[in-house]
């Protein structure tokens, strides 16, 4: 369905991961932009999200994001120095939920990919996961991710 994402405040931080690291990578990530929030006292407002930047068959870069009520200003004293504030992807975007273990979302953006190519839709490279249950294992089944595909 189409949706209007809109640009939240955010800390972020990137990295990279092989894709069969990427539950564990993604898990830590937010785990570590968390307990930073925590400790400096900023309350993250919205559910944790993955922009998947740049993909190969070997792995692919990332940008963790945690939504914040406000970047803070001044920056707090202690925060990790590769984290960042900014915004989230925002604009027009197709959103599609994946349901079920993390290891099958595979089929989930296949599914994606053939709907966009029917239509004719060009997205941006950069692939959107929000996660509404936390990730957990790669085989935990009650996970729900929304995913979004940003029209170019």
């Amino acid at each position: 369905s189409h949706f209007a994402l809109p640009a939240k405040p955010a800390a972020i931080l990137s990295g990279s991961a092989k894709w069969d690291q990427a539950v564990p990578s993604l898990k830590d990530a937010i785990a570590k932009v968390e307990a930073a929030l925590a400790q400096a006292g900023i309350k993250a407002n919205g559910k944790p999200i993955s922009v998947f930047n740049r993909t190969d068959d070997d792995g692919f870069q990332y940008e963790v994001m945690v939504p914040v009520e406000a970047v803070p200003n001044p920056r707090p004293a202690g925060l990790p120095d590769d984290l960042r504030f900014g915004a989230t992807p925002s604009g027009k975007a197709l959103r599609f939920t994946h349901k079920g273990p993390y290891e099958g979302i595979d089929q989930t953006y296949e599914t994606v990919t053939a709907y966009l190519d029917a239509k004719g839709i060009l997205v941006q490279d950069a692939f959107v996961e929000e996660y509404l249950t936390p990730l957990a294992s790669p085989s935990d089944e009650a996970l729900e991710v929304n995913i979004y595909a940003l029209p170019k």
